[in-house]
């Protein structure tokens, strides 16, 4: 499987944060395909992985959002029992830490894709596309 371009948003934590960036999100058109957020000494942090990167970096500047951009592994697992557990064991194995995860859809189909933010991001990649192969066999 790929890897992918993830946003991360730090914002204040008060009402209406989550939605003002979301809309300038919807407001260009932009597809968010997987989300994550958390919140902690009133600072909220957005993880998000959308179809569109440079129209979503847009929407964050023109918003004044500071945002950074990583690589993440990206993976599709069939929804069944077990499946999230193998592939994050054969990460363990291959000594890959798993530093965060957060889930999404694919746009076409609605199948879940998993995003992981780990350090060995291409291994990992490499990884989680043979526990796929594996997934899809069984």
């Amino acid at each position: 499987m790929p890897t992918t371009r993830e946003f991360t948003v730090e914002m204040e934590d008060r009402p209406g944060t989550i939605g003002t960036l979301c809309r300038a999100l919807g407001d260009r058109g932009v597809n968010i395909l997987g989300f994550q957020a958390s919140s902690c000494e009133r600072r909220t942090e957005v993880r998000l992985v959308v179809d569109n990167p440079a129209a979503a970096a847009s929407a964050f500047d023109a918003e004044g959002l500071a945002h950074t951009e990583a690589e993440v592994a990206q993976v599709t697992l069939p929804h069944r029992p077990g499946e999230l557990a193998r592939a994050a064991s054969r990460l363990g194995e291959a000594n890959i830490n798993i530093n965060y995860a957060y889930f999404g859809l694919e746009p076409a189909t609605n199948v879940p894709l998993i995003f992981f933010g780990v350090t060995a991001v291409g291994r990992a990649a490499k990884i989680l596309d043979q526990a796929a192969a594996a997934a899809a066999g069984t």
